[in-house]
C-alpha cells in the first residue's frame, strides 16, 4: 500500500508535498496524478505545481494569506489540498500527450554505452529508440526533461570528467535516467545522438517542448533527414 502524502512548508508561499522517496516509476505517477487532480479543481491561489521525481512542490499567492496578519496561511492550504489526493486520483488523470523526438543516433558516448551493455552501437541506439519515456520532471536547466523508462541495459554513470560545453539537442544517458538537453550547457551525462528539435524556446508558447506527465517516444533518423528538419526548424 502507498504510503500517505506529508506536507511542509517552502519557503513563504508554498506547500511541499511528498509521496515518498527515490526514483521510481510509479512514485512518480502518483506525483502526476494528484498534480492533474489539483490543477483541474482549478484552486483559486494555486499559480503553479511542479511536480518533482516523488514529490509537488504548491505555488501560492495572496488568497491563501490569513486575514489578520498577512501571513501564509499554511494550515489553509495544507487542508485545501489534503482534500484533494486520494488513493485513486490516477483513476482521474487523462491521457497522456505523445511526444515524438526524431535523434540521429551518432553521439560522442554512444560506443561507450554499448560496449557496457555487450552490443553494438545499432543495437544500442535500436534499444534505446524503442522505448517508451515518461517526463518525470523538468529541471537543471530551462527545459531539461529527465525520462523514464530507460532499458535496464542501457543504464550508464555518468561520465568522470563533465564537458563544459554539451551541444543543445544532445540526447544523453546518465544512470538509469535520459534526457535531451535542451540548450549549450555543461555536462556529464553520456551523449548518444542528437535531435534537430528545440526543447527549450522562448518564442513558444509555452517555451518548453515537453511538460512533466508527457510521454516520450524517440525515432531514429538518418544524417539526411536530420539535416532537413534543422534547414526547416531554423527557418
Amino acid at each position: 500500500m502507498s504510503e500517505a502524502p506529508t506536507f511542509e512548508p517552502l519557503g513563504d508561499d508554498a506547500v511541499l508535498i511528498r509521496f515518498g522517496a527515490g526514483i521510481d516509476a510509479a512514485l512518480s505517477a502518483r506525483v502526476h496524478a494528484a498534480a492533474a487532480r489539483i490543477a483541474a479543481m482549478d484552486i483559486p491561489g494555486i499559480l503553479d505545481l511542479v511536480p518533482g521525481y516523488a514529490s509537488l512542490g504548491v505555488i501560492c499567492d495572496g488568497a491563501f494569506r490569513a486575514d489578520d496578519r498577512q501571513a501564509f496561511a499554511y494550515e489553509r492550504i495544507v487542508e485545501t489540498l489534503r482534500g484533494t489526493i486520494e488513493e485513486n486520483a490516477s483513476a482521474m488523470v487523462s491521457k497522456p500527450r505523445i511526444v515524438d523526438i526524431p535523434v540521429r543516433y551518432d553521439g560522442p558516448d554512444l560506443d561507450d554505452v554499448a560496449r557496457r551493455a555487450g552490443l553494438t552501437a545499432t543495437e544500442a541506439a535500436a534499444r534505446h529508440a524503442a522505448g517508451d519515456y515518461t517526463v518525470a520532471m523538468l529541471g537543471f536547466a530551462p527545459g531539461f526533461p529527465y525520462l523514464l523508462g530507460l532499458d535496464p541495459a542501457l543504464h550508464t554513470p555518468r561520465r568522470a570528467t563533465p564537458r563544459t560545453r554539451v551541444p543543445p539537442g544532445s540526447v544523453a544517458i546518465g544512470g538509469a535516467q535520459t534526457a535531451v538537453y535542451p540548450q549549450t550547457l555543461p555536462g556529464g551525462w553520456n551523449l548518444i545522438g542528437r535531435t534537430p528539435l528545440a526543447l527549450f524556446d522562448l518564442s513558444r508558447t509555452p517555451p518548453n517542448l515537453v511538460a512533466p506527465g508527457d510521454r516520450v517516444r524517440f525515432r531514429a533518423i538518418d544524417h539526411e533527414e536530420f539535416e532537413t528538419l534543422c534547414t526547416k526548424n531554423s527557418a
